[in-house]
């Protein structure tokens, strides 16, 4: 084992040992995508798309990689992205990824379906920038639930995934789940609350509250006016997760959110959603001058996809699948050496861009490969 760890030198080498490690049930969920799988697929496949039309000569030897999300500073624009089920890579979970996060000095987004409560995620890892995934419940005393745990555990703000009015898994993956229960036989911590609701799933027999989440999670009643309501209830940013096209981002805009995550769920909702990078210029451009922040996550599996995605008009982005292969290979270290490789990857990137910081890259930079084949000059050889 200590030999395959001393070859990890990419995140892929991370994947490939992790489908080692894994049962494949685990697997499964991780890596699968809806339906054919198609825009999971297109999520990496699009940055190949991309050129980064870079300029020489610019003395770049004085580089700095550190920005600001919502006010807060950060090493480098590269933070964890909400996932469900880490207790299936590492049996600390979400509190081992919490210990990595700190460890590489990132942000974290923890997800509401955690298997580790959210104070016991703070408990380990005191200090770290953490913001808190919810969902619309159907229940909105669960939301304002969460809500309040996230307030008194320090965390930063709030990301509302907002993509899921029905669930996503297919039919595929729910059989294997049902196939190798006893590998999912994980309790959802952060769904119980003294609340009617809860306490009702709770006296039904649903002590893991596996049931609950589903009859919660997914609302398809909810509207813009529910994230008014939660700016009503709390002081913390938030943040609006899954948008893809300029009309959604304009009205989280006059909903008055301080940033949006684009992102397509991991390809894990729709099966025809553009890839994020493809949809990233159409949020940015369609809210412009708006005072919001706008990042991405999907598909990142280097750092040259990073410089791309900043190229593009991200101020930071989050990866997700590459967090949980690290920490099934690595625990805590695993994931701090997986952002490591991406932050080594996106200085070089940086570098051989012609660039010092984030914040200074040119936005013709990042071009699309079409750009080179329209009306392209004559050659006066």
């Amino acid at each position: 084992m200590a030999d395959e760890e001393d070859q990890l030198f990419t995140v892929e080498d991370y994947e490939k040992q992790a489908r080692k490690i894994l049962p494949p049930a685990c697997m499964l969920y991780y890596s699968s995508g809806r339906d054919r799988g198609w825009c999971l697929k297109e999520s990496t496949e699009a940055f190949s798309r991309y050129r980064i039309r870079n300029r020489v000569l610019q003395g770049i030897s004085h580089r700095s990689l550190s920005t600001t999300v919502l006010g807060e500073q950060i090493q480098y624009p590269i933070g964890i992205a909400p996932t469900a089920v880490h207790a299936a890579a590492h049996p600390d979970a979400e509190a081992e990824t919490a210990r990595g996060a700190a460890a590489a000095d990132t942000l974290m987004v923890l997800s509401v379906d955690s298997h580790t409560a959210i104070a016991d995620v703070s408990a380990a890892a005191p200090g770290g920038l953490r913001w808190m995934q919810t969902y619309l419940f159907k229940d909105r005393l669960l939301t304002q639930h969460v809500v309040r745990e996230a307030e008194r555990a320090g965390f930063k703000a709030l990301v509302i995934t907002v993509d899921s009015p029905v669930s996503g898994l297919d039919s595929k993956v729910r059989a294997a789940l049902n196939k190798d229960a006893a590998i999912f036989a994980f309790r959802m911590s952060n769904f119980e609350a003294d609340i009617p609701s809860s306490r009702a799933a709770k006296a039904e027999g649903d002590t893991r509250y596996v049931k609950y989440v589903h009859q919660m999670q997914y609302n398809d009643s909810a509207t813009w006016e529910d994230i008014r309501w939660i700016k009503s209830i709390t002081n913390l940013p938030i943040v609006c997760k899954g948008i893809v096209s300029a009309d959604s981002a304009r009205e989280a805009a006059d909903a008055g959110v301080d940033g949006i995550l684009v992102s397509a769920h991991g390809g894990r909702q729709s099966d025809v959603a553009p890839a994020p990078i493809d949809a990233l210029a159409e949020v940015v451009d369609a809210v412009r001058g708006r005072g919001i922040e706008v990042y991405m996550d999907g598909g990142i599996r280097t750092g040259t996809d990073v410089f791309k995605a900043l190229g593009r008009g991200a101020r930071a982005v989050f990866v997700g699948r590459p967090i949980l292969w690290g920490l099934a290979c690595q625990g805590s270290k695993g994931v701090s050496n997986i952002l490591e490789i991406l932050r080594s990857e996106l200085d070089n990137a940086l570098a051989n861009s012609g660039c010092t910081s984030p914040d200074c890259i040119p936005s013709d930079m990042v071009v699309h490969e079409s750009y080179y084949h329209r009306n392209p000059p004559k050659s006066k050889m």
